[in-house]
């Protein structure tokens, strides 16, 4: 592996000041003696407590800030502890009790015959940090097969798990082309479970093989539950793209695979090669770089060609203040769409991405209005007015 450090995790250089330099120096790949010599110069200095909590909160990784405070426990406020403390114990308390759904949802689906994946969450704390209690707990995400999806809800109606679509038949056939996941409720809240069909929704034109992620799947376990996660090699381009797709919008998206490119037994070629396949080399190394400067990850040395292109750079300049900024983008708007598009490298995956888009009507453009069956087609020419509508007026 290179490092190619020019990093950001430094006393002076950073817009956002003493708590986000803290917080990167927290969530640093370095060796805990140089996360916590930072840290304690960091400490030296003002901080706003407050704020380094909300910005820990947002950013997902209050555990990872929990676990390298106490390293340096001795040069923080004792109240300070006590509080992280407190979010950390509720944190597992929440894993344990999604590790407990999860369970119940992996035994149901089994008993249907129905394979499905956990990829994040729970199942990438156990296999990137190696404890549940590490990652910041939200939901239950499960990568599935495209004609699982009815099977699936059938299967789930004991446990009270309601999908939030209510598609009529064509439409059903239309979202599970077009689409990529599907959102259940439950008794134990809102949002429990998003089982996915596809990485990305198709107008993004990355044609992830779903059948070959899960022939190379892989064994691992989740509260002592064994289950199936995709291999090492496809997490990481599936993380990679989960973060792109919010533009890298949230640190711990960047912890996750910072983590992971300091893992020895990653096959960093293969995941090369495939991104070339997929039209993703450059957000791969974006990717990477982004890891680097901001997280101190070491680059894989099967990876540095991907870093040749100068607008790499660029680009990691442009998405680093917007992470630091932590402004979101209107993933409808023409600047997100303008972003997407210079991120790919092909020509005709941009042509691709234009034409999908324009052209790919979706459970906005159904609800705006409804058509009969047979002019079902003409959703299309409704989500061009609607695509147009919207792009104006801004």
């Amino acid at each position: 592996m290179s490092t190619e450090i020019s990093s950001d995790i430094a006393v002076n250089g950073s817009a956002r000041g003493n708590e986000w330099l803290l917080l990167l120096a927290a969530c640093s790949t370095l060796s805990p003696e140089q996360a916590a010599g930072q840290m304690r110069s960091i400490l030296s200095q003002p901080l706003r407590w407050d704020e380094l909590l909300d910005l820990a909160d947002r950013h997902g990784v209050q555990p990872l800030l929990f676990r390298s405070l106490s390293t340096v426990a001795d040069a923080v406020p004792t109240e300070l502890m006590r509080r992280l403390a407190r979010r950390y114990q509720a944190n597992l308390h929440k894993a344990l009790f999604l590790s407990r759904e999860l369970i119940s949802i992996l035994d149901c689906l089994d008993g249907a015959g129905v394979e499905a994946m956990p990829y994040k969450g729970l199942a990438l704390a156990e296999m990137i940090y190696s404890d549940i209690a590490l990652r910041q707990s939200g939901d239950i995400d499960l990568l599935i097969r495209q004609q699982d999806l009815p099977r699936i809800r059938q299967a789930l109606a004991p446990l009270e798990f309601v999908a939030h679509e209510n598609f009529s038949d064509a439409q059903e056939r239309a979202y599970l082309k077009s689409g990529y996941e599907s959102a259940f409720d439950a008794p134990a809240g809102k949002n429990l479970l998003e089982v996915q069909w596809a990485i990305l929704p198709r107008f993004y034109t990355v044609d992830f093989d779903m059948g070959s992620v899960f022939r190379r799947a892989v064994t691992t376990s989740v509260a002592g539950r064994a289950i199936k996660s995709p291999s090492l090699e496809d997490l990481f381009i599936i993380l990679t793209l989960h973060a792109a797709k919010h533009v890298w919008g949230r640190l711990i998206w960047l912890c996750d695979l910072s983590r992971m490119m300091n893992l020895a037994h990653v096959d960093w070629g293969q995941i090369s090669s495939q991104a070339e396949e997929l039209g993703i080399a450059r957000i791969l190394g974006l990717t990477f770089l982004l890891a680097n400067r901001i997280l101190s990850a070491p680059i894989p040395e099967a990876a540095q060609h991907l870093l040749q292109n100068h607008e790499i750079r660029f680009f990691a300049d442009e998405v680093r203040g917007h992470i630091e900024s932590e402004t979101e983008y209107d993933v409808e708007s023409a600047a997100y769409f303008r972003l997407m598009l210079r991120l790919r490298e092909k020509q005709l995956d941009r042509l691709r991405f234009l034409t999908r888009l324009v052209c790919t009507p979706g459970p906005g453009e159904w609800a705006l209005v409804r058509l009969p069956a047979p002019l079902f087609p003409l959703y299309r020419v409704v989500r061009l007015w609607r695509l147009t509508a919207k792009l104006v007026a801004r």
